[in-house]
């Protein structure tokens, strides 16, 4: 693990921005982060999301920015993102680790496709990215399955 933290792969410590303190700077006690919908208990929202016909797929600047955004307008934090691009003009793989779950792609700029995972617990709600992604890449068709994770039964 020590070997990943020079590259920006692991942070060295716990992000400070979980911890909520009170007035009288106490921790504030711990909080259910599972969400409610439709009578059912879960952790959150997993959207699978095939990009097809999509553009900017080998530009690793442009993904980094598309994804961030992303996650701003679905009411998400940031913690860091980190991006490989496989070659000039080849495919970029990389995640965008939020406090509540991560974005990762995978794109195919020879295929014009592109795979996206949007995973969001809490009150942040990933079908808000939607139109960023749409707006980012241009895709022809975009195919999108929703899975809610952790249910409580």
């Amino acid at each position: 693990m020590n070997a990943l933290m020079p590259l920006g792969m692991v942070s060295e410590f716990p992000s400070e921005n979980q911890t909520i303190e009170t007035s009288a700077g106490v921790p504030e006690e711990s909080k259910d982060y599972f969400v409610e919908r439709d009578g059912m208990k879960f952790a959150g929202t997993h959207l699978l999301v095939d990009l097809w016909g999509a553009k900017n797929l080998a530009d690793p600047a442009h993904i980094d920015a598309a994804l961030r955004e992303a996650a701003i307008v679905a009411g998400a934090t940031i913690l860091h993102s980190h991006f490989h691009h496989f070659s000039p003009n080849g495919g970029v793989s990389g995640v965008v680790v939020l406090a509540e779950s991560h974005i990762s792609i995978h794109t195919w700029p020879e295929r014009d496709f592109a795979a996206v995972d949007l995973f969001m617990c809490g009150a942040c709600d990933p079908n808000d990215s939607l139109p960023v992604l749409q707006a980012a890449f241009s895709p022809t068709r975009m195919d999108v399955d929703e899975q809610r994770r952790g249910r409580v039964w």
